[in-house]
């Protein structure tokens, strides 16, 4: 497949950390540009007055623009039913907090999925993840959690698993059974943190079910004592930490993580500065996440700060019935320029590149280089980059490129 005259071939790099800084605000492009798929896999590309011979199979890009798809390097995609109701609930002044120490939230979830099938969950997940697919993504992490059972957080896994074998975009699978403590283990957090050492990481790792491993670290869940203890019992599987923290709290959570060489800390709506200096200085890369702010009306993520002051940053759509029921990264991206004051140049950079480092795929995704798969997105014409994000309730994507083929 030949696509030409693009307008704008955007992403065209191969950075070998993830970008942080100035270097997340350079977006690199080539104008008036084509781009040669072979199999699935990007072959080669360049200015026009370059390009081959046309093919039988060439797509006219003329006004458009071309660049990577989204890497969406968070999310709760397999669940068992949305949870609607506790949105109303926080439309009559209920809190995050309030809904989750009532027994609602992730609780409420573990309490559905118990009673679904392996089967059913497969197949609403199996939806949804062609839904965002269309929607541009085409690198995407999957958590479970929302068993917080032996069994339950293994049926969780063995769909990621099979969600893997059948997709047609790369899935990472990720173990998060310390999401929150299950009722009967509320007076006796060590007694769940025995089970998901001794029971539940064992069967995990015999399977081969997950690429890495996650805990809630803020005050309605896991200390940072008790994250401490998940995650070098990960460590002991070889499965990273990639940590969900500081959406409600500054406890500590970012410094365990930096000591662990945590892939990712994700959330981050609140983060002094002593964290930042933290962050700054580490590999470890910042996930934003700016949907669920939007959907819990929180304050949002200092990202123009962590920007500025080099922390490495992510963007990512936490899709998840409970505080951000959309895996719409378009969206995502929108409000990262928007809420969290980024410019559109790196908000494209932290949704494609950085995304891809987050969840290691940055060798055949995330951005536009010679034997990279091809996964591509195509615009409608546009006048600028910067219309992408601007058309906020609008889907500026035309047609997306999945392994060299037209989804």
């Amino acid at each position: 497949m030949l696509i030409k005259n693009i307008k704008s071939l955007l992403q065209t790099s191969a950075p070998t950390k993830a970008l942080r800084g100035k270097k997340l605000s350079e977006l690199k492009r080539i104008d008036n540009a084509w781009l040669l798929i072979e199999n699935d896999s990007i072959k080669d590309f360049g200015a026009m007055d370059t390009c081959p011979e046309t093919t039988n199979n060439t797509i006219d890009a003329t006004g458009k623009m071309v660049l990577p798809t989204w890497c969406d390097s968070h999310t709760h995609l397999v669940f068992a039913t949305s949870r609607e109701e506790e949105f109303e609930m926080r439309l009559k002044g209920k809190s995050y907090e309030e809904i989750a120490l009532a027994g609602g939230g992730i609780l409420n979830s573990a309490k559905k999925l118990q009673n679904t099938s392996e089967d059913d969950l497969f197949n609403s997940a199996w939806k949804r993840l062609m839904q965002v697919i269309k929607m541009g993504t085409g690198a995407i992490e999957i958590k479970s959690g929302y068993g917080l059972s032996v069994e339950g957080e293994l049926k969780m896994l063995r769909v990621i698993k099979r969600l893997k074998e059948k997709s047609p975009i790369p899935i990472k699978a990720n173990f998060l059974g310390a999401h929150s403590y299950p009722a009967e283990y509320k007076n006796n957090h060590q007694g769940y943190i025995d089970l998901i050492v001794n029971e539940m990481l064992p069967q995990i790792a015999e399977e081969g079910l997950a690429d890495y491993i996650d805990a809630f670290c803020e005050k309605v869940a896991f200390s940072v004592e008790e994250t401490e203890q998940i995650i070098k019992a990960g460590a002991q599987y070889g499965l990273k930490p990639k940590i969900h923290t500081n959406q409600f709290n500054c406890m500590g959570g970012i410094e365990l993580c930096v000591a662990n060489n945590a892939l990712s800390v994700d959330h981050l709506e609140v983060v002094n500065d002593a964290e930042i200096e933290c962050l700054k200085n580490s590999e470890t890369i910042a996930t934003l996440l700016p949907s669920a702010p939007f959907f819990l009306s929180d304050p949002y993520q200092p990202g123009r700060k962590l920007v500025d002051e080099g922390v490495a940053v992510a963007l990512a759509s936490d899709y998840n019935p409970g505080s951000s029921p959309s895996g719409n990264m378009n969206l995502v991206v929108s409000l990262a320029c928007v809420k969290l004051k980024m410019t559109p140049e790196e908000a494209i950079n932290a949704a494609t590149i950085n995304g891809a480092f987050a969840m290691e795929l940055q060798n055949e995704y995330g951005s536009i280089a010679v034997g990279k798969k091809a996964n591509l997105m195509i615009t409608e014409e546009i006048n600028s980059l910067a219309f992408i994000p601007y058309s906020f309730g609008k889907d500026s994507i035309e047609q997306v490129i999945i392994n060299g083929k037209i989804i």
